[in-house]
């Protein structure tokens, strides 16, 4: 299995570790979108080096793994992130404080945008008007009100762990994806959010921020968090982006960010419009015109490589593996039970475990989550397929005076050839619809459209992610269905 994935790795080496220029990352969500595609625009007009731009890798955990590794050479981050966080520091550090800590890591922080973008709570209006709520200290006194918070802000120790012990809170929150949550209090589901102080939602679903009176949050001064090398590796690059430095005002922000949320704008195109100093106006595009916008035939592409990738590999593993459960029944729970451990691991959870382990992000962690997903229906396949040859079979085969291999070749595996190619089949099928999650690590494919829709709560964003690749699903099933059924009426034996 090993030398598989060498293998695999090896045809298909990552745009991001095989590119020798500079590659930017951000978050997944919309400030991180926007302020990455800033950071990438600004350094490509440089000229110095080819520029790649990595949008909404995930949460903190998973984007400082890619830094670290060098998968990515900078990012857009807020200081409190970085001291509580990633240096594991209590209060507030000013920015010589926090290089001084970061350099034995061999990392730093720099370029500061102008504006700070703390983590606040936030209610609805009316309600809490009408409970005479204007601090967080005030939610103590109503156990009642349903909490909805984003997963990175109930794990993280800047969140909601010490917040609830600062203001002596009960309740127990909801984990909600940060877009979804505002569906959900606009709809009265939940009835408090945490919620950014630039958020430009604060306005279109009339929110009230929840006073911070004991002081808990941390200053978020949004800033560059880089590896400390790229001023020298890129001195022009370097030297244009402090152009960036006090450019966005918290007010200018907050506008970007409705230029995003509110208006459906593209984050590229907010970013040059920002740049050619405006904010510019779109139109939001229809469904089809999201489906076959410019980049369809990019994402397509990379999609159908990220599937057949890892699925051509993945056959080339676990048909020998069910083999080998097949013909020596000792082995056969094993192998099948490693296969089968595989499948229970989160996809999420497998890709943030890959990026440390392969020192990088992009197409190879996500071709071997996806080789790793593909190979229990294979294997389960191929060992059931086999098993149902009677043994009669093989034995007359071996009375004909056929070797035990060239009786495996020549009968057993056209016997069950049918069976494997529905393992393969069910493989393809469930690789097409995981491949979308590989655009949390900058993998590409539909995933891409479904991520920013996530990040903007923006319906069509979504289903012009998620209708291309139910469709390409579906495509794959009948391809193979169509394959099954004439490799039964040419092929193999009924």
């Amino acid at each position: 299995m090993t030398c598989a994935i060498a293998l695999l790795f090896t045809l298909t080496r990552s745009p991001v570790a095989a590119a020798d220029g500079l590659t930017v990352g951000s978050k997944r969500f919309t400030e991180s979108y926007i302020l990455g595609e800033i950071v990438a625009q600004t350094a490509s007009g440089a000229g110095e080096t080819g520029v790649r731009n990595t949008p909404g890798l995930g949460n903190t955990g998973i984007v400082f793994e890619a830094l670290k590794t060098g998968a990515i050479d900078l990012y857009p981050e807020y200081t409190g992130t970085i001291v509580r966080e990633i240096l594991k520091r209590e209060g507030d550090m000013d920015l010589d404080a926090i290089n001084r800590a970061l350099a034995s890591g061999g990392l730093a922080a720099g370029v500061a945008f102008g504006f700070s973008n703390g983590y606040a709570l936030a209610m609805r209006t009316r309600q809490a008007e009408e409970l005479g709520i204007t601090r967080i200290s005030d939610l103590a006194r109503h156990p009642e009100l349903k909490l909805g918070l984003s997963h990175e802000f109930i794990a993280r120790a800047d969140g909601w762990p010490g917040l609830r012990q600062r203001y002596a809170l009960n309740a127990e929150p909801r984990g909600l994806d940060h877009g979804v949550a505002f569906e959900a209090i606009a709809a009265a589901q939940i009835d408090v959010l945490d919620i950014y102080s630039t958020d430009a939602k604060l306005v279109s679903f009339n929110l009230k921020l929840l006073d911070d009176d004991l002081g808990y949050f941390p200053k978020y001064d949004a800033v560059l968090l880089y590896r400390a090398d790229v001023p020298q590796r890129f001195p022009r690059t370097w030297q244009r982006l402090q152009r960036l430095a006090g450019s966005l005002p918290a007010s200018r922000m907050t506008a970007l960010n409705a230029a995003a949320e509110i208006d459906h704008i593209e984050f590229a195109a907010i970013a040059r419009t920002f740049l050619n100093d405006g904010i510019g106006s779109a139109t939001r595009p229809s469904l089809m015109g999201a489906i076959f916008a410019p980049d369809f035939m990019r994402l397509l592409l990379q999609h159908l490589g990220l599937v057949f990738g890892s699925l051509l590999v993945a056959i080339l593993v676990a048909v020998p593996l069910g083999i080998v459960a097949a013909r020596i029944p000792a082995l056969a729970q094993p192998v099948l039970g490693a296969a089968g451990l595989l499948q229970t691991i989160p996809s999420l959870a497998m890709l943030a475990f890959l990026i440390p382990v392969l020192g990088r992000i992009g197409t190879e962690p996500a071709l071997a989550a996806l080789f790793l997903y593909a190979l229990l229906p294979i294997v389960r396949n191929t060992h059931a397929g086999l098993a149902a040859v009677a043994p009669t079979m093989r034995q007359a085969a071996l009375a004909l005076g056929l070797l035990s291999r060239e009786c495996l070749i020549y009968v057993e595996l056209p016997l069950a050839s049918r069976m494997i190619l529905a393992g393969i089949k069910t493989s393809a099928v469930i690789n097409v619809g995981t491949a979308t999650i590989a655009a949390f690590i900058g993998a590409g494919g539909f995933g891409e459209r479904i991520a920013a829709g996530l990040a903007l709560n923006d319906r069509t964003m979504l289903l012009a992610g998620a209708i291309p690749a139910a469709a390409l699903a579906l495509l794959v099933q009948s391809g193979f269905e169509l394959a099954e059924s004439m490799l039964g009426r040419y092929g193999a034996p009924r």
